[in-house]
């Protein structure tokens, strides 16, 4: 169809994991010889100790399969959990990176903004590169020169424009790449999950003119955690899960299957054994959510305090570490936050067995919510595991409650919550 500007066929991208290469001019030579040839299952990997056949199994396919089209102004969402092949899918389409198998047709011209600071020189200017980003688009420096105001002043960073971006905050560098990428009129609008770096303030604006481009007739695919904003942006979605397309729809219905693939009926006991984001040094192996007898249940009365229990398995001893849950609606939009960091002392894990407990204040209304954990080090401010929207529950209120009786105004941003942290054994 004419309308179509972009069409995906068949796309895979595959990694070999171990080995960049064999090591010597000779052995990549044959390698390539083999490739051209049809001769995929023995690559040459080099000398000295090193295993001389790549096995079939030692390669991982972050994308295969994929098949999709794209209409001309249209938004449409990309969700999937970390690894899902979402970035990877991206890279493919900015053609960052080539394809395994499969086509790509692209009618237009795209901007992206994948993470921050893509495309930026850190030694050139905030003026120098808003320059090099638009020649590489393809724009005349007349054009860039017309649309210069315009950008320096979306972004905020006017009084740093003649500074080397090198000096930038992370976020004062998405501010003004986002800006380049937005006001450079490119017919297809690539954004990767990087506006999580902005302040609230410049994620409404960002989502504000990505409503604005869509509304010229231009195309926006967009990558994003947060569900709040992808509902509220685009029309359109597709779901990822392990490198390939689970579904794909109507915007709402892309997110209520999302939710599905991370939550479960798990009536308030969730055993985890996924791999988490992190360092791994330790691993969250199950969460509970605690009524007032200490026992797992799926809910909890309403304004009575939430109770959860970790069980974390530590391969080390970790002196120092932080606990978090954010509390999200049944969209997986963050309302509410506890972290032990604001209000105790750093909590232990000891080698082997650990269980926490935390008593969250309760400020949610009656309904459905979910609950995302993360554990950090405390010294190295590294991430040690992390789970997005992992435990489902529901607020319920006692039948002598009206609806009346407890009106709330949501918050706009997430809100730190008051919260107990404790140790509770260790083994």
């Amino acid at each position: 169809m004419s309308d179509v500007v972009i069409k995906v066929e068949n796309l895979g991208k595959q990694y070999r994991l171990g080995e960049i290469g064999s090591g010597t001019l000779a052995g990549d030579f044959k390698n390539w010889v083999k490739k051209i040839s049809g001769k995929k299952d023995t690559f040459e990997i080099g000398e000295n100790d090193r295993t001389q056949q790549a096995k079939k199994g030692d390669v991982v396919w972050a994308v295969k399969d994929v098949n999709f089209e794209v209409k001309q102004g249209e938004v449409i969402g990309i969700i999937g959990k970390n690894g899902a092949g979402k970035s990877t899918l991206l890279k493919m389409l900015s053609r960052v990176t080539a394809p395994s198998i499969g086509n790509i047709k692209v009618k237009g011209r795209i901007a992206s903004l994948l993470e921050v600071g893509t495309g930026f020189h850190p030694d050139l200017t905030g003026r120098e590169n808003i320059f090099l980003n638009g020649a590489i688009l393809g724009m005349t420096k007349s054009e860039i020169r017309s649309k210069f105001d315009e950008i320096v002043e979306f972004s905020g960073v006017s009084r740093y424009i003649d500074t080397p971006v090198k000096r930038y905050s992370s976020g004062m560098y998405v501010r003004l790449a986002f800006a380049v990428a937005a006001h450079l009129e490119p017919e297809i609008l690539i954004v990767d999950e990087v506006l999580a770096v902005g302040d609230v303030e410049f994620q409404r604006k960002c989502l504000g003119k990505m409503k604005d481009v869509s509304g010229q007739g231009r195309t926006v695919i967009f990558v994003s955690h947060n569900m709040g904003a992808v509902k509220s942006l685009c029309t359109t979605g597709i779901v990822m899960k392990n490198g390939t397309v689970d579904f794909a729809g109507n915007i709402n219905d892309c997110v209520t299957q999302y939710l599905k693939i991370n939550t479960s009926d798990n009536e308030g006991d969730v055993v985890i054994s996924q791999k988490g984001i992190g360092t791994g040094e330790a691993k969250i192996t199950r969460l509970q959510l605690l009524n007032n007898q200490g026992t797992a249940s799926e809910s909890v009365l309403y304004k009575s305090p939430i109770r959860m229990r970790f069980y974390i398995y530590s391969s080390i001893d970790i002196p120092q570490v932080n606990a978090d849950v954010k509390l999200c609606d049944k969209d997986g939009s963050i309302l509410f936050h506890a972290l032990n960091l604001f209000s105790h002392e750093p909590l232990s894990l000891q080698k082997g067995e650990n269980i926490f407990e935390v008593e969250i204040d309760n400020q949610l209304l009656p309904g459905s919510f979910l609950a995302t954990v993360g554990i950090h080090n405390a010294s190295t401010m590294l991430t040690i595991d992390y789970h997005e929207n992992i435990l489902s529950f529901e607020i319920i209120k006692a039948a002598e409650i009206a609806a009346e009786s407890y009106p709330y105004e949501w918050v706009v941003a997430p809100a730190m919550v008051g919260s107990k942290w404790s140790k509770i054994a260790s083994s």
